[in-house]
C-alpha cells in the first residue's frame, strides 16, 4: 500500500477560519470494490460514501467510528461505508439489478434514508454511545446533500468534492470554523479557490501538491496526514452480539434444524461457526448491533 495514495490529510487556512481534509484512496478503494461485482453506478456511490466517511471521521476527537448508511427502495437497497478513528475503512452495497449506467439521488426511491452515525467506544464495560443525523436527499448529488446537512444540522458551512474511477477514489472538504460564520469574505474566497480543483489533479497529484496549488496564498498549515487501509471490524464477539439481537427462538430453531450455525461477513468474507451447543448457550444481554448477519 502506498502511503502517498491511501491517506487523509487535515489542514487549516490560518487566519481564514477554515479547516479542511483531503482523502486519497487507491488500494483501500480497490479492496472495498472487489468484494462484489458492482455496476459502475453503484460503485460510484459506494466510493463517494467511503471517501466521505473518511473525510468526516477525520474531525472526530474521540476513539470510535463514523458510518454512512443508505437504505433505499430503488436501484440501491442498502449501502454502508465506515471509517474508524484508527484509519480503517470498509464498505458494501446491495442493489437491484439491472442497474443503468447512471443513476441519481431520486433513483434511490421516495422513502430512501441516508444516515450519518458516530459511535464512541465509551468506557470499558459500558455500551458505546451513538449519535445519528439524517441527511436529506432532495439535492442533485451526494456532495450537495452532505453540504446541506452540515450547514443546517451542524451549523457548519461546508463545501465538498467527491470523485472516483475504477482504480481510485478521492475527495476534499472545507468547513468554516465553528462560531466564525460572520467571516464571510474569507469563507467565500476559500470556496472560490476550492472550486478550481479538478478530478484529474486529485488523482494525479500528491496531497501536498494539491493543497499548495489550491491554497498557497492562504497560509495553509497541514495538521497531520494519516494512513488509511481496508480492514473489517467484525469479530466473534460482535457476531455474538448480532445473534443475540435476532432472538433466542430464531437462533435455537436455526441450530436445531441445521445442527450448527454459520455467520458470514459480507465485508471481508470471514465466516464464524457455532455448534448447536454454542448457539443455544449464548448469553443473552441487551446489546448494540452493528449489522444484520446472514445465517446459513
Amino acid at each position: 500500500m502506498s502511503f502517498e495514495t491511501d491517506t487523509v490529510t487535515r489542514f487549516i487556512l490560518d487566519g481564514a477560519n477554515v479547516r479542511g481534509a483531503l482523502v486519497k484512496l487507491n488500494d483501500t478503494w480497490k479492496n472495498i470494490a472487489e468484494r462484489a461485482d458492482y455496476p459502475p453506478a453503484i460503485a460510484q456511490y459506494l466510493a463517494q460514501c467511503s471517501v466521505a466517511s473518511a473525510l468526516f471521521a477525520s474531525s472526530i476527537k474521540m476513539d470510535g467510528r463514523l458510518s454512512i448508511h443508505l437504505r433505499g427502495a430503488g436501484y440501491i437497497r442498502t449501502l454502508f461505508a465506515e471509517c474508524t478513528t484508527q484509519g480503517t475503512l470498509r464498505g458494501i452495497a446491495h442493489f437491484n439489478a439491472p442497474v443503468p449506467e447512471k443513476i441519481d439521488i431520486k433513483d434511490f426511491g421516495s422513502e430512501a434514508i441516508l444516515a450519518i452515525t458516530i459511535e464512541n467506544q465509551g468506557i470499558v464495560g459500558r455500551e458505546p454511545q451513538r449519535y445519528q443525523g439524517l441527511v436529506g436527499l432532495e439535492e442533485e448529488s451526494l456532495s450537495h446533500a452532505f453540504e446541506k446537512y452540515f450547514e443546517q444540522s451542524e451549523q457548519l458551512p461546508t463545501r465538498l468534492f467527491l470523485f472516483n474511477n475504477q482504480e481510485q477514489a478521492a475527495g476534499i472538504l472545507i468547513q468554516q470554523m465553528p462560531n466564525q460564520t460572520g467571516d464571510t469574505d474569507n469563507w467565500q474566497r476559500a470556496q472560490l479557490l476550492l472550486e478550481t480543483c479538478t478530478e484529474s489533479e486529485l488523482f494525479a497529484l500528491s496531497a501536498d501538491e494539491i493543497l499548495y496549488r489550491l491554497f498557497h496564498e492562504e497560509n495553509i498549515q497541514v495538521l497531520d496526514s494519516r494512513q488509511l487501509a481496508f480492514a473489517c471490524s467484525c469479530s466473534r464477539q460482535r457476531v455474538q452480539e448480532a445473534l443475540i439481537s435476532l432472538g433466542k427462538e430464531e437462533i435455537e430453531n436455526t441450530v436445531t434444524e441445521n445442527g450448527e450455525l454459520t455467520v458470514h461477513c459480507d465485508f471481508c468474507g470471514q465466516s464464524y461457526h457455532f455448534t448447536q451447543e454454542q448457539g443455544i448457550s449464548l448469553f443473552w444481554p441487551k446489546s448494540i448491533v452493528s449489522g444484520t448477519p446472514r445465517l446459513h
